[in-house]
């Protein structure tokens, strides 16, 4: 009987058009890739052989130099993120709570948000010195504006129902951020965060090719100098796929944190 349910049962789904789609436009793009590397068109391995690029990432992903400078970078990623989520979570509920401050200040940070924050690092080097913290004031700078400004947002869209009834309740202004305001900015958090995260690595790696003698920056400013493509390529990659991980992440974070809750 078991084993007739089984023949008998639903066969597998296919793959949706999506999802195929997808997988054509990877192949096609390392198809492409591939041929571009043997064309000859361009100078000597700017464009590497896959196999190359692959050899590379073996010999990278078994070598402990790479994990130490990959622990660097994360270390100061992960701080500037949260000093610079913090914070901005901290001034998006102040602007978004308060009108005149909103007026006052936002616009502050729609015009200086854009502003590629790499031309601060030689203040940032003044401040702090040429070590691990001048990236990390760096990071922290890149990540503050899309979160101070998803969260101010996010303020503006809280039912005004909650806010009563947190003020009938007679909560404090503690209260109302961890109990009213949090909870009903979950989605404009994360997505902050999310852009935050993207932003800060951006700036702890340019700080890092720019000045620095450790770190996955300053690995792939080194590759580039000498010329080596394929392990210039191969920490692409690994950056890449790290990347995707932790902003997936976060995103998963943000939807436990809705099923708890519910």
């Amino acid at each position: 009987m078991a084993e007739t349910g089984r023949l008998t049962g639903n066969p597998a789904p296919a793959l949706s058009p999506v999802t195929l789609l997808r997988a054509a436009i990877i192949l096609g793009v390392l198809a492409i890739w591939e041929f571009l590397s043997h064309s000859g068109w361009l100078y000597r391995d700017v464009v590497p052989s896959l196999l190359a690029i692959g050899r590379a990432l073996l010999e990278l992903l078994t070598h402990g130099e790479y994990y130490f400078n990959l622990g660097v970078t994360t270390a100061e990623v992960g701080f500037a993120l949260l000093v610079g989520g913090v914070a901005g979570v901290a001034a998006g509920i102040l602007l978004g709570a308060n009108r005149f401050l909103a007026k006052a200040f936002e616009p502050y940070l729609y015009y200086l948000g854009p502003t590629p924050k790499i031309i601060f690092f030689p203040i940032m080097i003044m401040y702090f010195g040429v070590g691990p913290e001048s990236k990390v004031a760096l990071g922290t700078l890149s990540c503050f504006f899309p979160v101070a400004l998803s969260v101010a947002a996010g303020m503006r869209q809280i039912d005004r129902v909650l806010i009563r009834v947190g003020y009938s309740f007679r909560a404090n202004t503690w209260q109302m951020v961890m109990k009213i305001y949090l909870p009903a900015m979950r989605h404009p958090i994360i997505n902050g965060v999310r852009l935050g995260l993207g932003v800060a690595l951006i700036g702890v790696l340019l700080a890092e090719t720019k000045l620095s003698n450790k770190g996955i920056g300053f690995l792939i400013i080194q590759a580039y100098s000498i010329f080596d493509m394929p392990r210039m390529y191969a920490m692409l990659i690994v950056l890449f796929v790290l990347s995707i991980g932790a902003n997936a992440l976060v995103g998963r974070l943000g939807g436990l944190h809705s099923i708890k809750r519910t």
